[in-house]
């Protein structure tokens, strides 16, 4: 088992920057991928990005590609999520994720924060 509890989101102005923080517990923290995801009320949950076991692999959404950048400090167990240029379209609750393989499907991955809302504001 892996909890995960995401922190970090708030009401930011277009143009802004927030980094949000995913903070894992239990297993081995290192073995799994963690991918970050979003879902927009009234919208399906929407992928992110994902990293690899040791951050030196990332990948990105189009959408976000360029604004956003995601990383892992293995030793203290978290994973962030920096997000620049924001956009009110960025509005959304922000989920991270660990699971075991790259993916941008929402089934790759085994266990699910609570999520952090991010609001952007025009």
């Amino acid at each position: 088992q892996v909890q995960l509890v995401e922190s970090g989101g708030g009401l930011v102005q277009a143009g802004g920057s927030v980094r949000l923080s995913c903070a894992a517990s239990g297993r081995t923290f290192s073995r799994y991928i963690l991918g970050w995801f979003r879902q927009a009320p009234g919208k399906e949950r929407e992928f992110v990005g994902s990293i690899n076991w040791y951050g030196y692999n990332t990948n990105y959404a189009d959408s976000v590609r360029g604004r956003f950048t995601i990383s892992r400090d293995n030793a203290k167990s978290t994973a962030y999520l920096q997000m620049t240029s924001l956009k009110p379209e960025d509005t959304a609750v922000y989920y991270c994720a660990a699971g075991e393989a790259m993916s941008w499907t929402t089934q790759e991955y085994e266990y699910w924060g609570q999520g952090t809302q991010v609001t952007v504001s025009s």
